[in-house]
C-alpha cells in the first residue's frame, strides 16, 4: 500500500486485492460488501478498477478503510465468509479500538474463532465481547454471562458445553432454568409435571437441535449425558465432571443462587446467563443475579462477563429497541 498527499491535503492510499480472493468475495455480490464501507466512510473516496483499489480522504478514515480490507482478506484468507453483518462489526470494533488506543483482539481474530461446526454451519462469536466472554468460559471456572436479549449469551455457552463434551472434557451437559410462572400458575396448567415445565426449557432444547443431531438428543437424554430439567431439580445434588448453564438466573432469589453455585463439584465448569433488565420475579423479590455480583466480585476463578446492545446478533432493529428501553429506565429511575 502507498500513500501520497493532495493538494487539498486529504491522503490517497492504493493496494493490490491478492488473485487468491476473487473481487465478488471481497466487494460482495452486487458490490454489497463496497456499499457497507462506503457509507461507513462517507468523507471517503473509493474506487476500485480491476483488483486495484484506491481510497482519498482524511488520513485517520483511509487508515481505517486500508486495516478494514487488511482484516477481510485476513478471514476470507481462513475460508469464512464476509457478510454485510460481519463487515459492519469489524468497521466497529476497528473504531472502538481506535478510540481506545489500541486493543488486543483484532476483528480477524474474533470472526475466524470457531466454537463449533455441526450440520454444515460453524458457530463463533461475532463480537469483541462475545470473544472474550466465549474466551473467560475456557479460563474460567464460574462465568456469569449479563446482557440483553439476542447477545448470543445463552447459545454460545451452549455451544461452549457441547463441544466440551465432544473433546471429553466433561462427561455430561446439565441445563437449567428457574421456572417463573410468568403470569400463570404451574398448579393451573394441563398436563403432567414435564408437560408444565416444557414451555420453559423449550428454547434450551431448541439450541440444542441447532448443534446436534436431532436424532442423537433422545439418546444422549435418555443416558444422562445431557439433561435439562428447572432449577428446582439441582437442589441436594453435587454435579461432578459437567458442563452446567443456569439460563434466565436473573429470575433466580438469592437463596436459589446460592443453592445453585454451591451444586459445583469437581471437574466442573458452570456459566450462568442473564439479563437483569427483565426480571420476572413477584414484586419485592431480589433477583439473585443482582446480588450476586456484589457478593462475588473480586473472588478468584469467577468472572462476568457484559455484554451490551452492540452484541445483540438477531435483527438490528432489537438492538435499537434495547437502548430505547435503557434510555426510557434511566429517564423514570429505574
Amino acid at each position: 500500500m502507498t500513500q501520497t498527499p493532495t493538494r487539498s491535503q486529504a491522503t490517497t492510499a492504493h493496494f493490490t486485492v491478492s488473485p487468491k480472493h476473487p473481487m465478488v468475495m471481497v466487494l460482495g455480490s452486487g458490490d454489497s460488501l463496497l456499499r457497507v464501507i462506503e457509507q461507513a466512510f462517507p468523507s471517503t473516496d473509493i474506487h476500485v478498477r480491476g483488483n486495484e483499489i484506491s481510497v482519498t480522504g482524511e488520513s485517520r478514515e483511509v487508515s481505517l478503510v486500508q486495516r478494514l480490507f487488511d482484516e477481510m482478506m485476513l478471514v476470507l484468507r481462513t475460508g469464512a465468509p464476509m457478510t454485510e453483518d460481519a463487515v459492519e462489526r469489524s468497521i466497529a470494533m476497528l473504531r472502538g479500538e481506535d478510540e481506545a488506543a489500541g486493543a488486543a483482539e483484532t476483528p480477524s481474530e474474533v470472526l475466524t474463532q470457531n466454537i463449533l461446526s455441526s450440520r454444515g454451519r460453524t458457530i463463533r462469536p461475532k463480537t469483541l465481547n462475545q470473544k472474550r466472554y466465549v474466551d473467560a468460559i475456557d479460563k474460567h471456572t464460574v462465568v456469569f454471562g449479563i446482557g440483553p436479549a439476542g447477545t448470543g449469551k445463552t447459545y454460545l455457552a451452549m455451544a461452549k458445553a457441547v463441544q466440551a463434551l465432544q473433546s471429553k472434557q466433561v462427561n455430561r451437559i446439565i441445563l437449567t432454568r428457574p421456572a417463573v410462572e410468568a403470569g400463570e400458575r404451574l398448579g393451573f396448567l394441563p398436563g403432567t409435571l414435564y408437560e408444565k415445565i416444557d414451555p420453559y426449557l423449550r428454547p434450551l432444547y431448541d439450541a440444542l437441535h441447532d448443534m446436534l443431531d436431532p436424532d442423537s438428543i433422545p439418546r444422549l437424554m435418555a443416558a444422562g449425558t445431557i439433561e435439562v430439567a428447572p432449577l428446582a431439580y439441582m437442589r441436594g445434588r453435587t454435579l461432578n465432571d459437567a458442563f452446567i448453564i443456569l439460563d434466565e438466573a436473573q429470575n433466580t432469589s438469592p437463596e436459589q443462587m446460592k443453592m445453585f453455585l454451591t451444586r459445583l463439584g469437581f471437574d466442573s465448569k458452570i456459566v450462568i446467563t442473564g439479563d437483569i433488565t427483565q426480571v420476572d420475579l413477584p414484586g419485592g423479590t431480589k433477583s439473585g443475579l443482582r446480588q450476586v455480583r456484589e457478593i462475588l466480585d473480586g473472588v478468584d476463578d469467577v468472572h462476568f462477563s457484559l455484554l451490551t446492545s452492540s452484541d445483540v446478533v438477531r435483527h438490528k432493529l432489537v438492538g435499537r429497541i434495547v437502548d430505547a428501553y435503557e434510555q426510557y429506565d434511566s429517564r423514570n429511575g429505574k
